[in-house]
């Protein structure tokens, strides 16, 4: 709908203010450290069709998209002036909620008795009961085991807090007080967001509010469609990897095809392997859900900033992707780190639009974000406090022209990390280190940016702690256009000890005073020729401690003194003159572990092996994938605990042996049908 571009351009910003004050009172309000540090939260403004048309420029999270409708349209004629509406059950909400430790809540917002939209937000809760403190656990496999599960439903009427909820919610949770005090201020912050739609209905008129709300959405997709049209149209295709689903030693693999025509985009995940009996399922719906468009979001404001994001911005976008897969759970899958699958599908994203046009687009995320738990007995407590205690990132991937940033990787969400003085004044825990992981950034005519380091010491003892949503152990960020790929992620207990151990994906496991875990997050791509670098880059790189002197020369040829204050320019240009060894023509660098797995289990094998499972009952689906593959490479090690190069060093071997084991278990199933 048409609407005078300047009023316009007024509305938007004053929609944009009101969801930031709604995100501001929330952190001001709130109580759990997933919130007032990590701002594990969100809120927007949401039209009466259930889209959002008013979200907050400084949110930490793009759930842009998020699918309110169905939720809106269960209530439609039965909200009052005050009333709040709850849920965090992604099967009974129809994906809004995608997890149960994010509570989500509609305000329906009245002008003088009319609706005229809807305050939203979510928070993330520490803890909503479930087997394990924290309520996620890679070894679920069905929401029910995931905490305490809530259907849209009243929270208040009037204003009123619906008690009967409350009390089982508070029964329900390891942390009740907290959890109950976020709650107050979300909806306190929901309050604030309608004075503020009054305030500028009052001035500017109710027509205008509604009327803007779907002009932005309008004005929104047609700048997103200009930005398309800057890639060639065609056909892409690219799939990622999840190192393993924690209850098998079997990889993970999302695809994605996308198509580009003349300012349209289809994404089609047809092939993605089935879902896992495990809590790493994304639950989309079948949509095109806003865990599948964070890269390609930020994609687009990066080449147009003034885009307003609303639910206008995925017009131009469509979607396949069918029942069954990782990236379309059903009832009643688990979905508790649902972010891990769903960050390895935005790096598919990532690989596609690279391979539509290499100049528009950086390298992948460092593909891990590990979020430290812990639960522990604090003196004086017969019960166990559950603490979120850190969230470290890895680093961003360079692009041509300019390196990666170190340890600061935001391209799924920008949640800040926790001053270590709060850390360590909230749980009995001790930072030794917290540092520049040297060398992770992928070498590149512009450097993969780094990833952290942290080692803390346990200072209490019979407590347990996890390291939630860790990922490339086994498969690392792919290097782009030349460029190097980035270091893995290690998880170490008891660094340099007699009682050192590789932890690798875990769910949780006990820790006692003394014990020490050390963290060293993955780097990011790189990107270009590393031989093409700028040797006083390089130089400075060594001199901060980003690059060591020997990565320097093995994989830049660099030759720098030892503390990086000068170059060796006649070594230099020797080492780079004499090298033998090159990623030159190479648009990705995926690294010897992907490069040796695909020699076996190629693309068409794998869309060959999932139609075939697609066919089968959900009942043995996931049965019947895991048997193939432990059948065909019984030897392959868990992620982080050891190379999958020695196990598949005869690739054509395991190659008959997947087709014979195949043959099998489909013959029965392939007979009944030709019955």
């Amino acid at each position: 709908m048409a609407m005078d571009p300047i009023l316009l351009e007024i509305m938007n910003r004053k929609v944009e203010a009101i969801a930031d004050e709604i995100c501001t009172t929330v952190l001001r309000t709130s109580r759990s450290v997933f919130v007032n540090e990590a701002a594990d939260f969100a809120a927007g403004l949401i039209d009466l069709k259930g889209e959002m048309f008013g979200w907050p420029p400084s949110s930490k999270t793009t759930q842009i998209n998020v699918p309110a409708k169905y939720t809106v349209d269960m209530f439609k004629g039965k909200l009052e002036d005050g009333d709040c509406i709850v849920t965090n059950d992604p099967y009974l909400s129809d994906g809004m909620a995608t997890h149960l430790p994010d509570l989500h809540i509609l305000r329906p917002y009245f002008h003088k008795g009319k609706l005229v939209c809807y305050g939203w937000g979510f928070i993330h809760f520490m803890d909503v009961g479930g087997r394990i403190p924290g309520s996620i656990a890679a070894s679920n496999h069905e929401v029910f085991q995931e905490g305490f599960r809530i259907p849209p439903m009243k929270l208040m009427k009037k204003g009123v807090f619906n008690e009967d909820f409350m009390g089982l919610f508070r029964a329900n949770c390891r942390l009740p007080d907290i959890n109950e005090r976020d709650l107050m201020a979300m909806t306190g912050a929901l309050q604030v967001g309608a004075k503020r739609v009054s305030e500028v209905i009052d001035h500017y008129g109710v027509k205008t509010f509604i009327d803007c709300q779907g002009a932005l959405k309008d004005y929104a997709a047609a700048k997103v469609r200009e930005v398309i049209k800057k890639l060639p149209n065609g056909k892409y295709d690219f799939w990622e990897y999840v190192d393993d689903d924690y209850v098998s030693r079997v990889p993970i693999r999302v695809r994605l095809r996308m198509t580009i025509d003349n300012g349209s985009m289809h994404f089609d995940v047809t092939g993605t392997d089935p879902q896992v009996a495990a809590c790493y399922n994304v639950p989309t719906q079948g949509t095109l859900h806003n865990f599948l468009t964070r890269r390609i979001t930020t994609f687009f404001r990066t080449h147009d900033k003034t885009i307003p994001l609303n639910a206008g911005t995925y017009r131009p976008m469509s979607a396949t992707n069918p029942p069954g897969t990782v990236l379309h759970a059903e009832f009643p899958d688990a979905v508790g780190d649902r972010f891990v699958t769903a960050t390895a599908f935005n790096d598919a994203v990532t690989g596609v639009l690279l391979k539509a046009s290499s100049d528009l687009m950086a390298g992948p995320t460092c593909g891990s974000g590990g979020s430290i738990i812990l639960s522990e007995y604090k003196p004086g407590n017969d019960f166990p406090s559950v603490i979120f205690v850190q969230t470290m990132r890895g680093g961003m991937s360079a692009y041509k022209g300019h390196d990666g940033v170190d340890t600061r990787d935001v391209t799924m969400n920008t949640m800040p990390n926790h001053p270590i003085e709060t850390i360590e004044e909230k749980c009995g825990v001790k930072i030794l280190e917290y540092d520049i992981r040297a060398d992770s950034g992928g070498a590149g005519t512009w450097r993969g940016g780094c990833g952290q380091t942290m080692t803390l010491e346990v200072l209490r003892d019979g407590g347990k702690m996890q390291v939630r949503g860790t990922e490339r152990f086994r498969f690392p960020p792919y290097g782009v256009m030349g460029g190097r790929a980035g270091q893995p992620i290690k998880v170490i207990m008891n660094r340099g000890q007699a009682t050192e151990k590789v932890i690798g994906k875990v769910e949780e496991f006990p820790v006692n005073a003394g014990d020490t875990i050390t963290i060293s997050l993955a780097g990011a791509a790189g990107f270009g020729d590393p031989f093409a670098r700028d040797p006083a880059a390089v130089r400075k790189d060594v001199e901060i401690g980003y690059v060591s002197v020997e990565a320097a020369k093995r994989e830049y040829g660099v030759v720098v003194n030892a503390d990086g204050s000068a170059i060796d320019q006649a070594a230099t240009q020797a080492t780079r003159l004499g090298r033998t060894k090159s990623n030159i023509g190479q648009d990705f660098d995926f690294g010897p572990e992907r490069l040796a797995w695909e020699k076996v289990f190629d693309d068409a094998t794998m869309l060959d092996l999932n139609r075939k499972l697609a066919a089968l009952p959900k009942a043995i689906r996931t049965k019947t994938r895991r048997w193939i593959f432990e059948q065909t490479v019984p030897d392959l090690p868990k992620a982080g605990h050891g190379s999958v190069l020695e196990c598949l060093a005869d690739p054509d071997k395991v190659r008959a042996r997947l087709r014979s084991v195949m043959s099998e278990a489909f013959a029965k199933y392939e007979a009944k049908a030709a019955e």
